[in-house]
């Protein structure tokens, strides 16, 4: 890991993955408190690793979309913050300045329209993953999300919602993984592979940072449990570990795309793409 992993990226990155085209699509960014944002983490963590800080002393956090196309086809994994921006004096104390509105050119950018999209799936429906969910162009694409996350999802489309199970395909070669414990329903996804596992695996909220890896049972603050989150956590590292792996970690500013090395008794994140 290095001061890239708190690098804003603008521009669409892309991975080319078996049958499987991943690109992800950023919208903004959250600034994250280190220390207010992960609780249990030592102020001496955060003075040893101050290059990874903005100017203003917060971790930044990117806020975006994954696109998978897949033949002809393309869904969408979350919907990043949507076209707003609140200032830090705004928003609750763990966080910092959060904007977002860069989804649509970087969805054009990466050469498609919102009316291509048929599926639209949530790792969960905190406020900076379904910000573009009501956009004009997706009114005819199914919404997946857990049975537990629909239940309190009132200002979402009602239109063609599906409750996912852990294990359940919502799109080809896509299946979802229940990682509960940063919200109760929340979901990962894994992506493409076969009897020794997947290609790819899309973290969601069970890691907000690259620096979180120092040590797993570090909470975030808005974990809702967070003996659940961080089981979720090893789990998904377990499933990280797996050879020739490729993660997806979607508030990892400038390293999204990694992969994860576990050699030597320590985790590190590896970005790619």
């Amino acid at each position: 890991m290095n001061a890239a992993v708190n690098r804003q990226v603008t521009e669409p990155v892309r991975v080319e993955l078996g049958t499987h085209r991943l690109t992800y699509l950023p919208d903004g960014h959250v600034q994250l408190d280190p220390r207010a944002w992960f609780p249990g983490s030592p102020a001496a963590f955060w003075a040893d690793h101050a290059g990874h800080l903005d100017e203003e002393g917060y971790l930044r956090a990117s806020v975006g979309a994954l696109l998978v196309e897949y033949e002809d086809r393309a869904m969408l994994l979350d919907t990043g913050f949507g076209p707003a921006r609140i200032p830090a004096d705004h928003t609750i104390p763990p966080l910092g300045r959060i904007e977002g509105g860069g989804l649509p050119d970087a969805l054009a950018a990466a050469g498609r329209g919102w009316e291509s999209v048929d599926t639209v799936a949530f790792t969960h429906l905190h406020d900076d993953h379904v910000g573009w969910a009501g956009h004009e162009g997706l009114r005819t694409a199914r919404f997946a999300a857990s049975a537990e996350e629909w239940r309190g999802a009132h200002r979402l489309p009602a239109g063609q919602r599906i409750a996912l199970r852990d294990g359940q395909e919502v799109f080809p070669g896509v299946t979802a993984l229940a990682t509960p414990g940063h919200t109760r329903g929340h979901l990962s996804y894994l992506i493409g592979g076969g009897p020794d596992g997947p290609d790819a695996v899309v973290v969601g909220d069970v890691l907000h940072s690259a620096l979180q890896l120092a040590d797993l049972d570090w909470r975030a603050a808005s974990d809702t449990d967070p003996a659940e989150a961080a089981r979720s956590r090893r789990k998904i590292v377990a499933e990280l570990s797996r050879p020739g792996v490729t993660g997806f970690a979607g508030h990892f500013s400038g390293a999204v795309f990694g992969r994860l090395d576990a050699s030597g008794g320590r985790l590190r994140w590896h970005p790619i793409g």
